[in-house]
């Protein structure tokens, strides 16, 4: 199983072996039996960011926003289409700076929204402001390959 990825579960966070021809077939978690992608963002706490971005093997890009902030409500609704058509090959997730200001102290996010790619538990590419849908992808793949 040398094309084996490891992906963590956005339900129960256990760790699941996947191979990289499976993932387009809507794979599932050996513990919980959920879907391991649900074409929507996840919402992560200190420790799920912590397990997501550091145990995948498949991408995570992160959304580091704040409830009042107009520009995030905006593209709120541009980033979950995004997942939708990113994922299984990307997981979208989202931080809310607000609750989770280590976090957002850690990655020194001055500025939201902002995306954050991560690959092998770091970061290897930061994007700031809003973003339609379309360049939302265009970025990802950019820097996810």
């Amino acid at each position: 199983m040398s094309d084996a990825l490891h992906v963590v579960c956005p339900h129960c966070e256990k760790i699941n072996r996947v191979t990289a021809a499976r993932l387009g077939e809507t794979p599932r978690c050996g513990h919980c039996h959920q879907a391991l992608f649900t074409g929507h963002p996840l919402e992560l706490s200190t420790s799920s960011f912590r397990r997501q971005v550091g145990h995948s093997d498949v991408p995570v890009v992160v959304d580091f926003w704040a409830p009042w902030c107009g520009p995030c409500q905006m593209m709120a609704p541009q980033y979950d289409a995004a997942a939708a058509e990113l994922e299984p090959s990307v997981r979208l997730a989202k931080v809310n700076t607000d609750v989770e200001t280590a976090i957002a102290t850690e990655f020194q996010i001055r500025s939201i929204p902002t995306l954050a790619l991560f690959r092998g538990g770091r970061e290897v590419a930061r994007q700031s402001g809003a973003l339609s849908k379309t360049d939302i992808v265009r970025w990802v793949r950019q820097h996810a390959a």
